[in-house]
């Protein structure tokens, strides 16, 4: 299974929009990533979920199970930290 790097947005948030081609740009590298944008307002269920309180927010989940994560904006090394 591949790591899932799963990036909590909304689509009225600044941080969110500065962060979003830094995820996808560490995504078109990182072919061994799935990366999975999730909109808070439109699944709020899965963001209660993972205890996502703040956005932007960034989950690592291997296997099922979150191994990491960063709240707000990183650089694209920082994400590359996150899901070694």
């Amino acid at each position: 299974e591949k790591i899932v790097l799963v990036d909590f947005y909304a689509t009225w948030c600044n941080p969110c929009k500065i962060l979003s081609p830094i995820v996808e740009n560490f995504a078109s590298d990182r072919e061994d990533v799935k990366v999975v944008k999730i909109d808070v307002d439109e699944n709020i269920d899965i963001a209660d979920e993972y205890q996502v309180y703040s956005i932007p927010t960034l989950v690592v989940i291997e296997n099922g199970i979150e191994t990491n994560r960063a709240v707000g904006v990183i650089s694209k090394e920082e994400i590359a930290d996150l899901v070694k």
